[in-house]
């Protein structure tokens, strides 16, 4: 999309020029234009700029949210404490939990240079070894992120690692029912079952919650720049990043085509594994279990989105067959925990 004075829903420039004026003087200079980033399935996304300088401004999406998701503050708190550790995230500039000023809270960061690789096409120019050394790179920053200490930057209390899993598959089925339209075969079977075989979780850190290639910003080099999209971090079993990461490897087509990690030189699963494994140490023979879990959170996000487009309030192109990927989701989960 061009960049715009108007047409953007869910952002108007003009009051978002004048918060900016009273809350961080000098920021901006001139006149904002903005565009929607593509790509997105959740929270929107904009790049304003004022002709010499380009920011990032992130708000939950319009409509139907579901409780406990979307949080700004979230997003806005993780990326502040971790600027200064190994884990690349954007610069932070100001948070606003006043609805008033856009109809929902909201947060601007630096603009970061770099790719979402989401397709194959995307990144399969690039050759081989790039899309190893992302992958690399990938599983190298995971094993960063997990060896944070909370406390020591300024995250203790951001989440309660006691009881983590329970609470993850507890949440995701009122999730679940907070989104139901239809009947989808095996979810609640699916949510019963990841509930009766928890396995015993690892030691705790620093939950991205949705960790995958297309959440991060990388160079054609193979650098990742950024870690983006810290809407569900939190302290927990780190495990199931990994797991939820393997899910997008294989996803179903609907949910962005053919998926980069797909490309030529991309490791397969199980190498990515042992490589977290030899960078994390961490014990990783339960991994079915939480690759489960991540088939049936995915499951309800996208039934979610499904049910916000059927009521119109999706941003953006691509949203019209993501309920296609439910149903697939459910079933692979079950696979999974016939193997675990």
């Amino acid at each position: 999309m061009s960049d715009e004075r108007t047409g953007l829903p869910g952002l108007d420039l003009d009051r978002l020029r004048a918060h900016l004026d009273a809350a961080r003087p000098g920021l901006v200079t001139g006149p904002l234009r903005g565009r929607v980033v593509a790509g997105g399935r959740s929270n929107l996304t904009y790049v304003v700029r004022d002709g010499t300088g380009e920011w990032v401004v992130r708000r939950p999406p319009l409509g139907h949210v579901l409780a406990t998701a979307h949080d700004m503050s979230r997003e806005y708190r993780v990326m502040t404490a971790l600027r200064d550790t190994g884990v690349p995230v954007p610069r932070t500039h100001l948070l606003c939990e006043d609805p008033e000023v856009l109809g929902a809270p909201f947060y601007v960061m630096e603009y970061v240079g770099g790719t979402p690789f989401r397709t194959r096409d995307e990144i399969a120019p690039l050759g081989p070894g790039t899309a190893r050394r992302v992958a690399e790179e990938l599983i190298a920053t995971l094993g960063v992120l997990h060896a944070v200490v909370p406390e020591e930057v300024g995250l203790s209390g951001f989440g309660r690692p006691e009881g983590f899993l329970e609470r993850q598959v507890r949440r995701w089925g009122k999730q679940w029912e907070a989104s139901r339209s239809r009947d989808v075969p095996g979810i609640d079977e699916l949510r019963a079952k990841l509930a009766a075989t928890l396995p015993e979780p690892s030691a705790p850190a620093v939950v991205h919650g949705d960790y995958r290639l297309d959440n991060v910003l990388a160079t054609p080099e193979g650098r990742i720049t950024a870690v983006l999209d810290w809407e569900m971090a939190t302290l927990g079993d780190p495990l199931v990043d990994l797991g939820l990461m393997l899910v997008y490897q294989q996803q179903p087509v609907g949910i962005g085509g053919v998926p980069a990690t797909s490309a030529e030189g991309f490791p397969p699963p199980e190498e990515l594994v042992a490589m977290y494994a030899a960078t994390t140490g961490r014990d990783v023979s339960r991994l079915a279990w939480y690759v489960a879990l991540g088939c049936f959170k995915l499951a309800v996000i996208a039934e979610g989105i499904h049910f916000r487009h059927g009521k119109g309030l999706t941003v953006g192109a691509g949203f019209d067959r993501i309920g296609d990927v439910v149903a697939p989701l459910v079933e692979r989960a079950h696979t999974m925990l016939e193997e675990d």
